[in-house]
């Protein structure tokens, strides 16, 4: 079954869109901030992208540049009443499949969403969602971890670190951003001192003398120095 996140701040229209794509056989997951569609995505696969530009708390362009940096194979449609040229080319020059502006005929949507994902390649395997360099092997669908032969015990705080470094390979992730996205199992925020001894904690088991993997930039974050899968 194929997963849409519809990222609307209109709630009649967004519960709209989830009740008319729920019922044609897809599963949706609605937000109303780009907070809450980070969240979503970090914590789940989805299919398509149905995103307005106009947010509470940010712009849908940035977040869409945001979002191909992490999964660049996710079909992403924009939904928006910015009906400018120079909107619709942005859309395009960021990589969205398509860009509808509101008002819309719901029944062209559909369409444009089945064209979308039959022409976009995500499929079972999505970008970030597996890691396999030959040594360590993640799979952050079913939270397994192996080491050469040695199956690892990782925790799903861990997973979700991984997973954002692996996802922005070669690049800086700075400590302000991983404090954003980690907290622990009771919803509780991390500090600064816990993300410290949970890094160090998880690269004791992902690193040996032969394999290193994450790069310390003192005072400012860290760098996922193994391929970016």
């Amino acid at each position: 079954m194929k997963r849409i996140l519809v990222i609307e701040d209109d709630l009649a229209l967004s519960a709209g869109l989830c009740f008319e794509l729920d019922t044609d056989g897809y599963l949706t997951a609605a937000a109303y901030t780009l907070e809450k569609a980070r969240q979503l995505l970090f914590d789940g696969e989805y299919h398509l992208i149905l995103l307005d530009v106009n947010l509470p708390d940010g712009n849908g362009f940035d977040f869409c540049k945001e979002v191909k940096v992490g999964i660049p194979d996710i079909p992403v449609i924009f939904l928006t009443a910015n009906d400018m040229e120079q909107d619709i080319l942005n859309g395009f020059d960021l990589g969205a499949d398509d860009y509808i502006t509101k008002p819309f005929h719901t029944q062209i949507l559909k369409r444009r969403i089945e064209v979308a994902l039959r022409r976009g390649s995500f499929g079972a395997k999505p970008s970030g969602e597996y890691y396999d360099d030959g040594c360590l092997q993640l799979d952050f669908n079913a939270l397994t971890a192996i080491r050469g032969k040695e199956k690892l015990s990782i925790t799903p705080n861990e997973y979700k670190l991984l997973k954002l470094l692996i996802a922005n390979a070669g690049n800086l992730v700075t400590r302000r951003l991983l404090l954003e996205k980690l907290w622990d199992c009771d919803g509780n925020f991390i500090d600064d001192h816990t993300l410290t001894v949970t890094m160090n904690r998880l690269r004791g088991k992902i690193e040996d003398n032969a394999h290193s993997y994450i790069q310390t930039v003192r005072g400012m974050g860290y760098i996922w120095t193994g391929e970016k899968q």
